[in-house]
């Protein structure tokens, strides 16, 4: 069995949903051990968050992939018997995590200042949505309202439509990614000087930080970058950059010449823009693909591009994208059960040492792991 790199390192989590969650999720997959600390009778939140009414037992589906590889206490944050016992935890804890607005852990005793005097080696991380101060520090960090207040929506889709968010909760995966880089920069920092740390991300700033190519040429040029009214792929790039239709399907064009894409697939009419017009022309020459590729199906386009040498790809849904070898080589794929209710799902994507890091241990119980963890940590119990 593979000795993981974070096998020994204890984490406590006080999070829900998915930014605090995911980061420590991904501690878990590197060999941690994570305890979720839920609230008694209800826990985290996100147990009763449907995605199209897809339950396992009495979580939602999300919960449970998002939560798989970690245990649960119940722990009342008001309750002082339950405070002291956290108080233990925290003294046996590597990492603490928590997700919750700036103001909650301060008023239930557990910020940074007050648990570094019981453990002054502790890792303590934190996301918040807009950081501690200015006057969004009390606003709802949820994603897709933090999407459309930093940008990002006016980056996706066409220019001729309204702001389009992405597809997926970015903003907090993103955010629980970047926690855990601060988290294992600090355990190495740790090994070498013997201090913990506070490490602090917020929704907001890592959004920007996401944006960071589109913003550095905002601050330099002052203008908002504009989006293609025509088959939009990056506000930055030229034609043909963007998605297609074909006679059958979609076709995704990048970064090529414009000349030699002309040859490759017949389009005569390209060759009267030249090479530097592909920005400034580019509504116009991406018009002229799109009443070009409508003319053949995916495959017969693929097999001229590929075989010049351009970048393109076919658009594939999941069905299709399960389907193909090249998927199906990564073996991103694992399975876990829930009484006796098996769950596909996503593995870690990290490899160490050619090998991958799969967990079939699922989501906890609300409070599954409270007697195992009362004896193992908890001194007196």
């Amino acid at each position: 069995m593979m000795h993981l790199p974070l096998q020994g390192i204890v984490v406590l989590e006080f999070c829900q949903y998915l930014s605090g969650p995911s980061a420590a999720l991904r501690l878990a997959d590197l060999g941690a051990r994570v305890i979720k600390i839920e609230r008694p009778g209800t826990g985290d939140a996100g147990r009763k968050l449907a995605i199209k009414d897809l339950w396992v037992d009495d979580s939602s589906l999300l919960f449970h992939t998002i939560n798989r590889n970690k245990e649960s206490f119940t722990a009342d944050l008001k309750n002082e018997e339950d405070k002291a016992v956290l108080y233990q935890l925290i003294q046996k804890a590597d990492v603490l995590i928590h997700n919750f607005r700036p103001d909650v852990m301060g008023k239930n005793g557990l910020d940074y200042a007050t648990v570094q005097k019981f453990n002054p080696k502790l890792i303590y991380a934190e996301i918040s949505g807009y950081g501690k101060k200015g006057p969004w520090k009390n606003k709802p960090g949820q994603d897709l309202l933090l999407q459309s207040m930093a940008g990002l929506a006016y980056t996706t889709g066409n220019g001729s439509n309204g702001p389009v968010p992405f597809g997926i909760s970015i903003t907090d995966i993103m955010a629980g990614s970047q926690l855990v880089q601060g988290i294992l920069g600090a355990l190495i920092r740790r090994q070498k000087t013997g201090k913990g740390a506070l490490i602090e991300v917020s929704l907001l700033e890592s959004l920007l930080d996401f944006q960071f190519e589109l913003l550095t040429t905002y601050f330099a040029s002052g203008q908002q970058p504009k989006r293609s009214v025509i088959a939009n792929g990056q506000p930055l790039l030229g034609a043909p950059y963007g998605i297609y239709e074909t006679a059958n399907g979609h076709l995704a064009l990048a970064m090529m010449d414009l000349h030699q894409l002309a040859d490759t697939i017949g389009c005569a009419d390209l060759k009267t823009f030249a090479k530097e017009d592909a920005f400034a022309k580019r509504d116009e020459i991406k018009q002229l693909l799109v009443d070009h590729l409508l003319k053949n199906e995916t495959n017969y386009w693929l097999s001229l591009l590929q075989d010049a040498g351009l970048w393109a790809m076919e658009v594939m849904n999941w069905d299709e994208l399960t389907e193909h070898e090249a998927y199906r080589v990564l073996k991103m794929e694992q399975e876990i059960t829930v009484n006796n209710h098996a769950i596909s799902t996503t593995r870690c994507p990290i490899r160490i040492d050619g090998e991958r890091l799969l967990s079939a241990k699922p989501a906890p119980q609300l409070g599954e792991q409270n007697e195992t963890i009362r004896g193992e940590l908890i001194a007196g119990s």
